[in-house]
């Protein structure tokens, strides 16, 4: 397959092409959230507040995962850049070698400490033992994760965007067709309650990936993972981690955020814990459709760059920016229009939805502004700047926000920790122009820069 259509292809179009088959997969993956979550709490309102308590760790399952693999997509996508087959190749094998390595550790240190991570939240042994119940399913399935974004990022980096599409979809479909039938036990199928949720998932997640193979098998890709590069080496391995845990440490400070405002909020009432966790089961809705488009930009960027194209890498990022911004105004306007039927379909007790609405309409008012720390955050991943791409969002998951939902509270209560999310947005937003400019600025440069880079 020939890359070279991605620094030849017009940027609308180009993006468009890339970014429109993951928003559609990311806007499937966010509709199995909201009815994954709407069906266990139609267990309990018990089991609603335990799945909002496992979350952060589940985040962090998935964080270290996403990220890591993300690090992988970089790396191929500025070797494929600079016409590097063999170095593609290489990072390709030994970073499927070492997300292996990350899954079984994972997976044996999550299921050992999640009994005592829950009880530093709550005290109800009921909630304790039901979140304990999921997790004991779900993380068992953290390698078929990992392998799946390995295979999920290496798509991406050749431009075969619709393979990703198609087996995101398949597993969110089929977890939201299973979750009801294990839940519940329709028909053939036992009820099995918290563990039949868990179950669903991971049957969702395994069947993506049993795709990936399928269609990398079928139609082999320019970049293949070979045996004899699969032991790791010091400088690949630099190379993934660079990126790799940067991203990771982005996509895990939400399980710290949360954690940290779940402690803040424990001291007014278990409610706030429960819209806290609605809230981000609502937010996937917007923030992964956003994460399509950046999904798409991070290939499009890092190959632009490893090939010279300057100029194509900053028109690429502001029109990102743009259609992030509109993704961030449609859910604001939604927020603000219906939250108190957006908060209901996930529990009937009126204090819960009247909390609820509130905290959305207040939260919302963040969402447009954060497009740019979003999309910031992204294409400095895209073009293997970690660090600077890890700092922005420092400020936005724990300088700025944690320290003001602390002092918010203090002053007007619970309704503080709200109003913190849309004051660390606008300062992250700030911080991010800064950041990106300076992190960029060889780019911004352009042409003279390109003949450079080509001749070196």
């Amino acid at each position: 397959m020939n890359e070279q259509f991605m620094k030849e292809k017009p940027v609308l179009p180009l993006i468009l092409s890339m970014a429109l088959p993951m928003v559609i997969s990311m806007l499937v993956n966010a509709l199995y959230n909201i009815v994954d979550s709407y069906f266990v709490s139609q267990i309990s309102e018990d089991a609603m507040t335990a799945l909002s308590l496992v979350y952060p760790v589940q985040n962090f399952i998935n964080a270290v995962s996403i990220g890591f693999a993300i690090g992988i997509n970089a790396a191929i996508s500025y070797f494929l850049g600079a016409n590097d087959r063999e170095k593609a190749d290489r990072a390709a094998s030994q970073g499927l070698a070492l997300s292996l390595l990350h899954s079984l550790i994972l997976t044996v240190g999550s299921m050992a400490m999640i009994p005592t991570f829950l009880r530093m939240f709550t005290s109800s042994e009921a909630m304790i033992a039901l979140g304990t119940r999921y997790a004991l399913v779900a993380f068992p399935f953290t390698a078929a994760v990992g392998v799946g974004l390995v295979f999920e990022k290496l798509f991406q980096a050749v431009g075969r965007m619709k393979v990703t599409m198609f087996s995101l979809m398949s597993g969110c479909i089929a977890n939201i067709i299973l979750d009801p039938l294990l839940i519940f036990g329709i028909g053939p199928f036992p009820e099995m309650g918290m563990e039949g949720a868990a179950l669903a998932t991971g049957i969702g997640q395994t069947l993506s990936l049993v795709i990936y193979l399928i269609v990398y098998r079928l139609k082999p890709l320019p970049v293949k993972i070979r045996r004899q590069y699969l032991a790791p080496t010091r400088e690949m391995a630099w190379k993934l981690y660079a990126v790799g845990i940067p991203a990771t440490l982005n996509l895990a400070l939400p399980s710290f955020l949360i954690s940290a405002l779940n402690a803040i909020l424990a001291a007014y009432s278990e409610v706030y814990i429960l819209v806290l966790g609605i809230y981000y089961k609502l937010q996937t809705f917007i923030y992964l459709t956003a994460n399509g488009l950046v999904q798409g930009m991070r290939p499009l960027v890092g190959y632009n760059y490893g090939a010279g194209e300057y100029q194509r890498v900053q028109k690429i990022y502001r029109s990102v920016l743009w259609m992030s911004g509109v993704i961030m105004a449609i859910g604001t306007v939604i927020c603000l229009w219906i939250p108190d039927r957006l908060m209901g379909l996930f529990t009937h007790t009126p204090e819960t939805i009247q909390a609820g609405g509130t905290a959305l309409r207040i939260i919302s008012m963040g969402f447009l502004v954060s497009a740019v720390s979003v999309t910031s955050c992204g294409a400095l991943e895209g073009l293997g700047k970690g660090l600077p791409s890890l700092i922005i969002s420092l400020c936005r998951y724990m300088v700025v926000i944690i320290p003001a939902a602390f002092v918010l509270s203090r002053i007007v209560g619970a309704e503080g920790v709200w109003h913190a999310f849309w004051v660390a947005e606008c300062a992250t937003a700030v911080i991010s122009v800064f950041i990106y400019r300076k992190a960029v600025s060889p780019v911004r440069i352009g042409q003279p820069q390109r003949a450079l880079h080509r001749q070196g």
